[in-house]
């Protein structure tokens, strides 16, 4: 007998939640695959259930290797955060899906609200960290929990970033016997006791800080200041981070990232992605944990002088270097190598010796290389007139991959 199988979504009150036919599905299958939860809904189940835990690769390995009917119980819509995609990814036979009302639709109506224009985000299974940069300014937010990630530890995780514009509806095991939900404020929700399965929406009750675009205020950022300040300037940043060409979910480092600066811009760009950043002196690091909360952009800020320290960071889409530490060469070799296809490494120079190491050590990396010099002078008060008063001059220098002519493709070498 060939394998076949149908996934069917199931609520919390189980059996309850599915039309007749799908239980008829399930009495008739040969193989029964689901959580144990979902599995002790059918106490009767005369053919042999698989219960998922662990790898899911394991899992479907298994599958892949049975003859008969098999259904697949997955929570709500399994296309919606759940095993669908996956499942049909894995298995080379047509899969006939059955899906429920997912919790989040489930939510709202309890709710009490129209969902098509929230946005939707999961921490189930998956890290909290880069949520704030993700959900900051919008209207209406719908999380998927997880015992690690409950409604205490979200409640807690925005407080730090002043995110108390926010009013929170939690709903709590939806259409089983202990279904709760209710409205309550970051504080109270922090303090508050939620069972296992829930859904947090968020509600903006009124507007928080001012979600500026690309170009903060230099003096908006905590950081060291002697003459004209240890910060990447306005506009040399905002030309550095132009060329960086970031998508929505770019993963971006920042070497050297003093205040921060660069890495937060980034981080409120390529909000739907991952931002690392490296800074060797612990003074400048914590002013760059400030801005991080001040501006909401929960990037990784690492003390470090790299290439020593970069080994964690997720491979790069962009890449900026603020400051080398004297190890030039190397650090750039690290960086053309781990360097995604297509991705773009740009640095800022201030000496016409580090413009041309730097030009030397990309070209012998396989790489082109543009440059522009910026020089920048802003207007300034004398009297009642006005005067302009030139910053340093810096270097800016781009990096790509140069292209194999005729073949479209990426040189390696």
């Amino acid at each position: 007998m060939s394998l076949s199988v149908k996934m069917i979504g199931i609520g919390d009150d189980g059996r309850e939640s599915l039309f007749p036919p799908y239980v008829e599905f399930i009495q008739n299958s040969d193989f029964l695959v689901g959580g144990e939860r979902q599995l002790a809904f059918f106490p009767s189940y005369t053919g042999e259930k698989i219960v998922i835990k662990g790898s899911l690769k394991a899992l479907f390995e298994q599958l892949r290797q049975l003859s008969g009917r098999v259904v697949l119980l997955a929570s709500g819509d399994p296309f919606f955060y759940g095993i669908g995609s996956y499942a049909l990814k894995q298995l080379d036979v047509a899969v006939e899906v059955y899906p429920n009302i997912s919790s989040v639709q489930l939510a709202f109506a309890r709710m009490g609200e129209a969902w098509q224009d929230a946005f939707f985000t999961s921490i189930h299974g998956r890290t909290i960290k880069g949520l704030a940069q993700r959900i900051d300014g919008r209207e209406k937010i719908a999380i998927l929990t997880d015992e690690v990630n409950s409604p205490n530890a979200i409640a807690k995780y925005l407080l730090e970033f002043g995110m108390m514009e926010y009013r929170v509806f939690v709903a709590e095991h939806l259409g089983g016997p202990q279904e709760r939900t209710g409205w309550y404020s970051l504080d109270e929700m922090a303090e508050g006791l939620f069972g296992s399965l829930n859904i947090v929406i968020l509600k903006k009750q009124h507007d928080g800080p001012n979600r500026q675009g690309l170009g903060i205020e230099d003096e908006e950022f905590a950081q060291r200041k002697p003459d004209k300040g240890l910060i990447t300037k306005k506009e040399v940043r905002i030309l550095s981070i132009a060329n960086l060409k970031l998508q929505e979910d770019s993963v971006v480092w920042d070497i050297g990232t003093c205040t921060g600066s660069v890495a937060i811009e980034c981080g409120r760009l390529a909000r739907m992605g991952q931002i690392f950043a490296i800074e060797k002196n612990e003074a400048d690091l914590e002013n760059c944990k400030q801005n991080m909360m001040k501006f909401r952009v929960d990037l990784t800020a690492v003390h470090g002088k790299a290439p020593a320290g970069i080994e964690d960071f997720a491979d790069p889409d962009a890449v900026f270097i603020g400051g080398s530490g004297g190890e030039l060469r190397e650090l750039l070799h690290v960086c053309c190598t781990r360097l995604r296809p297509n991705g773009r490494i740009v640095l800022n120079a201030v000496t016409i010796e580090n413009l041309y190491d730097a030009k030397k050590a990309f070209e012998a990396e396989g790489f082109d290389v543009e440059i522009t010099l910026v020089q920048i002078s802003r207007s300034k008060p004398i009297l009642t007139m006005t005067r302009f008063e030139g910053l340093n001059p810096v270097y800016i220098i781009t990096a790509k991959r140069q292209v194999i002519e005729g073949k479209g493709e990426m040189a390696d070498e």
